[in-house]
């Protein structure tokens, strides 16, 4: 494919946005007036498996993502069920030859403890943004408790050592419960909710045993409290509720902030099309009413509402939602447009050939949503271990209290023994083994440039070998810029920027930004498909298409020489030039690539643009694999065929195509200029223009990973020895729980330690890049998807 030489429009249009507004959806309380027509819901695939997909309320941890796909397996007819742990959307597919029932998916939900619905976007998020300040006012509650139990616990502790009366220390005993007792049961629903489903499934989860050791914590001190004791721990009990609360709160923004960001796809979905009737009307209709094989005209400024084939016109079209590439492509009659394209200049007339869930951007949007429920059953390192934990925890205090009865102690004795193991075996050190890493490592990268979206993207990323990068807006800067501007005379480089400047093009910008301070023309005026012209200082000045300057021998000298890049021509009097517009480098990426590779990674380069365009960066960064014109399905392939020979991917790009294969691939980074729907789905995102944080994200999750590690082990030993004091006796319940403060913050202290990483040397300036050269090496580099 040769050069693409691009005309374009003066400035003064306006692209519409908008977005699809859902219909409400019915549930469960609907039935009580009527039966809900669920066929609204179900989709039908080609094979005629039916598939629904519904929002499940109650889910607070990745262990709850089993529960809920075997429960909802289980059912007769039910072939498949995925859960996808970020949106809380349960995917349920029937046999081909099974009737679905979407009303027992929910009955069966509702004996496991959850409320499930139809999956309606606007529902689910008024229902998020309700949980979320609920979980705020738990964690102001138990806030306001610790603080004031604290300082009641000072002084008593302060006073059993010195001269404190008894009567004093049971007034400090019996305000410090009228603080505790309402706020504990408040504040504490999330997790007293959550042991309860579990319990009542029959299975165990670490809420069990932090409710458990809370409720108990406050029953013996209550009990302490009647029978004027030395010692009470509702202190214990409530600051224990607060810094699990502060964890489940801020787990919870995260997951709220991706599910919005992805809900951005829609924006690129046209609501109305204009329909082009047997009579050559032009009608305005809803995209729903447009059919296969229907006429729809396109004008500047509109998105595509469906797939289609071009009948006729001409128009520069964005399709970076199926190639990737920030350039324009310029269509004519014969060629494909995508829904959800924009039309920046020109006017098109299709034929339809997919509309609605057969268009690409919905094919893109199912993807996107299988490659994320797929990664959605990973369960975090922390919630494996607890699995086996809880149940450890809850046997060996019932066999310290059973034990010590036997033996003769008193019921009291007995009793403190056993919450004294309950409280010292809390797995509040587990709890924040991995998450104290993940907070620390974060603010590094955050430092450095990473910003996490994924809570166990560490783990994840620690476990690379493979990087592949995207071309365009990942390995180049995501704008254009002009290349050669010193070949430029400079009066027409200036001629050009003014010209530019009365452009929205956005091959204009890069021209205007090769001369700052420059002033468009006020007389400026478009030339339909052709470009822009005006007067400069008395002289007649055009910018836009060869033909419309005259210089169409010069733009196919310079095409020869570079066809990887876009030509704008100008002239200004009766002198010409051909300005080169493309895509650079970004400043670091070969000390990226080559730093990589001395740690032992291996890195290919996916891209959807042509191939003449990947060949010299795949070769002036000296990367072997590459696949060029890869669309989103042809990237996932790659990934699996990689993941097949039991290699871990790391996918680092930036268009709305790359979005199923972040979410396909083991980890994900993107640029901060990727689209939304793109930085929803990856598990970090990356600012500035260099790539060094792709290397220094690598370099931090391989630490974080030993640390995460190390706190693990050091709350195994913790337990090794303080467990068997504690069922000795040697350890009262307020020791019990000092000492699993003192476990807590020691893991989080070790867990500072992820500040001290140095940065790779990649991950420093270096010194700028030139922009790609074309031709600089053979085609043959590489492989062709």
């Amino acid at each position: 494919m040769g050069a693409q030489v691009i005309s374009f429009p003066a400035a003064g249009r306006s692209v519409p946005s908008g977005g699809a507004v859902p219909q409400a959806a019915p549930g469960p309380d609907d039935a009580r007036d009527s039966a809900p027509d669920y066929s609204l819901f179900l989709r039908h695939d080609p094979g005629g498996q039916a598939e629904m997909a519904f929002a499940v309320e109650g889910i607070d941890c990745a262990a709850c993502i089993d529960e809920i796909e075997d429960a909802a397996e289980a059912l007769p007819g039910v072939a498949r069920a995925r859960l996808n742990y970020t949106t809380h959307r349960l995917t349920v597919g029937w046999d081909a030859d099974a009737e679905p029932r979407p009303d027992v998916v929910l009955q069966a939900m509702a004996k496991t403890g959850y409320r499930a619905y139809p999956f309606e976007a606007d529902r689910l998020e008024e229902i998020e943004n309700r949980t979320s300040r609920h979980l705020l006012r738990c964690l102001a509650v138990a806030g306001f408790a610790m603080m004031n139990i604290m300082l009641l616990s000072v002084s008593v502790w302060s006073g059993n050592v010195t001269d404190i009366t008894p009567e004093t220390r049971d007034l400090f005993h019996w305000l410090s419960a009228l603080i505790a007792l309402p706020a504990a049961a408040y504040a504490g629903q999330p997790f007293f909710q959550s042991a309860l489903r579990a319990l009542r499934s029959r299975s165990l989860n670490m809420d069990v045993p932090i409710s458990l050791g809370v409720l108990l914590a406050l029953g013996v001190s209550v009990f302490e409290t009647l029978h004027h004791g030395e010692h009470a721990y509702f202190d214990s009990a409530v600051m224990l509720l607060f810094f699990l609360l502060t964890g489940r709160y801020l787990d919870h923004a995260m997951r709220r902030k991706t599910r919005a960001e992805a809900g951005n796809l829609a924006a690129l979905k046209a609501m109305t099309a204009n329909r082009v009737e047997p009579d050559g009307r032009l009608v305005t209709v809803p995209a729903a009413a447009v059919k296969p094989g229907d006429e729809v005209m396109l004008r500047a400024g509109e998105r595509a509402p469906v797939d289609g084939v071009v009948l006729s016109g001409t128009a520069s079209v964005d399709d970076s939602l199926v190639t990737g590439e920030t350039l324009p492509r310029a269509v004519a009659a014969g060629e494909t447009v995508h829904a959800g394209s924009l039309i920046h200049d020109g006017v098109l007339r299709l034929r339809t050939t997919a509309v609605g869930e057969d268009t690409f951007l919905d094919e893109i949007e199912r993807l996107l949503d299988k490659a994320s429920t797929a990664r959605g059953r990973y369960i975090r390192l922390a919630d494996r271990a607890a699995r086996l934990y809880a149940p450890m925890v809850h046997t060996t205090a019932l066999l310290s209290l059973v034990g010590w009865l036997l033996v003769g102690a008193s019921v009291h004795q007995a009793v403190l023994i056993a919450v004294a193991v309950l409280i010292i075996t809390c797995p509040c050190a587990l709890a924040l083994a991995v998450p104290a890493v993940q907070v620390v490592a974060a603010g590094t990268l955050m430092r450095n440039g990473v910003l996490i979206n994924s809570g166990d993207t560490f783990e994840r990323l620690a476990e690379i070998d493979t990087v592949a990068f995207d071309k365009t807006g990942t390995l180049t800067l995501p704008e254009p810029r002009l290349a050669d501007e010193a070949a430029v005379p400079p009066a027409l480089l200036a001629a050009a920027a003014r010209l530019a400047l009365a452009s929205t093009h956005p091959l204009a910008r890069a021209i205007a930004a090769a001369h700052p301070g420059a002033v468009p023309p006020e007389d400026a005026r478009e030339v339909s498909g052709a470009g822009v012209e005006a007067q400069i200082d008395g002289v007649a000045a055009r910018l836009g298409s060869p033909s419309f300057c005259g210089c169409q021998n010069l733009a196919a000298a310079a095409a020869a020489e570079a066809p990887d890049a876009s030509f704008v021509a100008v002239r200004l009097g009766d002198r010409c030039a051909v300005l080169k517009v493309r895509q650079a480098l970004r400043p670091d990426a070969r000390a990226v690539i080559d730093e990589l590779r001395r740690a032992g990674k291996q890195v290919v380069l996916l891209s959807g643009d042509r191939r003449a365009a990947v060949a010299p960066v795949a070769a002036a960064l000296g990367i072997a694999d590459w696949w060029a014109e890869a669309r989103p399905g042809d990237k996932i392939a790659v990934l699996e065929s990689l993941a097949a020979k039991r290699r871990r991917v790391l996918m680092v790009g930036d268009g709305i195509n790359d979005a199923p294969s972040l979410a396909a691939a083991h980890v994900s980074l993107s640029p901060i200029t990727a689209a939304d729907v793109t930085r929803a789905h990856a598990d970090a995102v990356f600012l500035g223009e260099k790539l060094g944080p792709v290397a220094t994200a690598l370099h931090v999750a391989a630490k974080a990973r030993h640390l995460m590690r190390q706190n693990l082990m050091i709350a195994v030993v913790y337990n090794l020895i303080a467990v068997p004091l504690a069922i000795a006796g040697y350890v009262t319940p307020l020791v019990a729980a000092l000492a699993m403060s003192g476990s807590s913050v020691i893991v989080t202290l070790n867990a500072l330690r992820a500040r001290s990483g140095a940065r790779p040397q990649s991950a420093r300036p270096v010194p700028a890049v030139p922009a790609v050269v074309a031709n600089s090496a053979p085609l043959g580099a590489g492989e062709v998807a």
